[in-house]
């Protein structure tokens, strides 16, 4: 993570992107952090102000911008907290925020005004998080997240990932990670090793929005993990300039197959303050999968979806 470009100039200088859009960048930036890792930046285009991966990290002036829906906590993580960083809104599972530190600081991150100061399971509130789900036999499946789960040593992740193999109601570890595709060699021996030691099945939820950002390292690391007995999911997010038009969803959809991960679910964007300029409206958005359908097998559409504060589920869009 050290290898990461974390400044406005260094990342137009690296990247030859316009002069004139670094004002609004260093704007942006100073509201929410500049984070690339340099091997995901050698993925743009350079020179390039529409590649959709460039997209995804550069600070926009629009992110200065209040709008009306927009807010801080946009599908209700709050009032799910005990405050212990475990996240339990819906039946059979719950959510350990188990960092705040990320590998990519995604512009439309529905976390990106999240206190994780106060909101995380990390030194006593790791134990009592684990206290509370060790005592709730309805919770068959833990998922941990951040943050990004894999900015934390396979020391810490091994504590964690023993402690619930001890708890016999848990069936099922999930992973939610940004990480694996930004920086693949955090998918290193230990981690492999991580997997294939669970008791409990291992569940990796990748995070991809575009093909071009499954390059042949990231696959490479996909097909270790998998071999590892984890089973790959991806989930991504409906982005307006990124992956909004049909031969986008169709391309990630074959390449996330060919590297062994099934699509899962595309999400709406979240309402949070600061990423409205990447919002597709739900009925566009469901035409647009209506004509993903047309030309793909059912296994490869994901299902799209929004998540709503207070809801028992997330709420499948457009069928």
């Amino acid at each position: 993570m050290r290898e990461a470009i974390t400044d406005v100039d260094t990342l137009f200088h690296t990247l030859a992107l316009p002069v004139t859009y670094k004002p609004a960048a260093r704007r942006a930036a100073q509201l929410f952090g500049l984070r690339v890792p340099a091997g995901y930046a050698a993925r743009i285009r350079t020179g390039d102000i529409d590649d959709p991966l460039l997209r995804q990290v550069l600070p926009l002036g629009a992110e200065t911008e209040s709008k009306p829906g927009f807010g801080a906590d946009a599908v209700g993580d709050l009032a799910s907290d005990a405050g212990d960083g475990l996240l339990h809104k819906y039946h059979g599972r719950a959510l350990l925020i188990t960092t705040g530190a990320c590998a990519v600081h995604c512009r439309y991150c529905f976390r990106r005004h999240f206190d994780y100061g106060a909101h995380h399971a990390g030194g006593s509130h790791l134990r009592e998080a684990l206290a509370r789900i060790a005592a709730d036999d309805t919770l068959a499946e833990i998922i941990l997240s951040g943050g990004d789960p894999l900015s934390l040593t396979n020391e810490r992740l091994t504590v964690i990932g023993k402690a619930l193999d001890a708890t016999p109601h848990v069936a099922r570890i999930r992973m939610h990670t940004r990480t694996a595709i930004v920086l693949p060699e955090r998918i290193d021996d230990g981690l492999i090793a991580w997997v294939a030691a669970r008791r409990a099945r291992v569940v990796v939820v990748i995070h991809v929005n575009h093909a071009q950002e499954l390059a042949p390292g990231v696959v490479e690391r996909l097909t270790a993990l998998k071999a590892a007995g984890a089973t790959l999911l991806n989930q991504a997010v409906l982005l307006a300039g990124v992956n909004d038009d049909r031969d986008s969803q169709v391309a990630l959809s074959e390449a996330l197959f060919a590297a062994g991960v099934m699509p899962y679910y595309l999400h709406l964007l979240d309402r949070v303050a600061g990423v409205h300029h990447f919002e597709v409206d739900e009925t566009r958005a469901a035409a647009l999968m209506r004509s993903v359908a047309a030309v793909l097998p059912g296994y490869l559409v994901p299902k799209l979806a929004r998540e709503l504060p207070g809801d028992s589920a997330k709420r499948v869009v457009g069928v």
